[in-house]
């Protein structure tokens, strides 16, 4: 589990460049109070393993050649 800082709104905002390369860099949490209550959660995205894109695509036929067929050729 996270650890989780709070952190006073005006602090957060003279800081928030930094807090935001923290909470990227070590995943920690940081809470933004006003007046001592919680109002806004900073914490890392998540990010899903991506997938190659080698072989996930299949084509079938000519993929450059014309669309239409000699039958539609006299429209």
């Amino acid at each position: 589990m996270s650890k989780k800082r709070l952190m006073a709104a005006g602090t957060f905002k003279a800081e928030c460049l930094a807090v935001l390369d923290r909470v990227a860099e070590t995943g920690e949490t940081v809470i933004v109070t006003k007046r001592g209550r919680p109002v806004a959660e900073v914490v890392p995205v998540r990010t899903r393993a991506s997938r190659p894109l080698h072989r996930s695509v299949t084509t079938h036929g000519d993929i450059v050649g014309p669309v239409l067929g000699d039958w539609d050729l006299d429209r």
